[in-house]
């Protein structure tokens, strides 16, 4: 069994939340980040203050502020990751995240629990996927498609 730590690698993976609006989502992913060694982007504004209650009490003590990183807006984080590959998990995509090839210095961005993402943040992006679910389904929590889709970019760009 390997175990990853933080000096294992030159590059951690970096998860990109979009505005999120549901604090414990947010803080179960801080925690999925830390326990996984991703650094995680946040593009703002959040729905909820990190001083929330809800929050507090899922994050505990997994937050790590050296490892997020904070975007006034999405126009902020597409300039300044212009030279990254940014892959958007969406519903609306026709690949499956199994058939695509994740690298390392991958961004994998996800869209507010409550709406996605608008349509001009779809087409900023050159790669979209999705996780399969069972018809008549709308979508998987966002912690969840988050450790889904952060496992295998760790598998296939041999983080681990």
């Amino acid at each position: 069994m390997v175990t990853m730590t933080h000096k294992d690698t030159i590059y951690r993976p970096k998860i990109a939340l979009y505005e999120p609006d549901i604090p414990q989502n947010t803080a179960a992913i801080i925690r999925t980040c830390s326990c996984l060694g991703a650094n995680l982007e946040i593009i703002e504004p959040c729905g909820f203050f990190f001083s929330d209650k809800r929050f507090q009490r899922v994050v505990m003590d997994y937050i790590d502020l050296e490892n997020i990183k904070f975007y006034k807006s999405a126009n902020e984080f597409f300039i300044k990751n212009r030279e990254q590959r940014i892959i958007l998990m969406t519903t609306k995509a026709k690949k499956l995240y199994t058939d695509f090839k994740f690298k390392k210095r991958d961004i994998l961005l996800f869209g507010r629990e409550s709406a996605g993402v608008p349509e001009i943040i779809h087409k900023k992006v050159n790669f979209r996927i999705k996780i399969p679910m069972k018809s008549k389904t709308r979508s998987l929590n966002l912690s969840t498609s988050v450790s889904i889709i952060l496992s295998e970019n760790l598998r296939q760009a041999k983080y681990l």
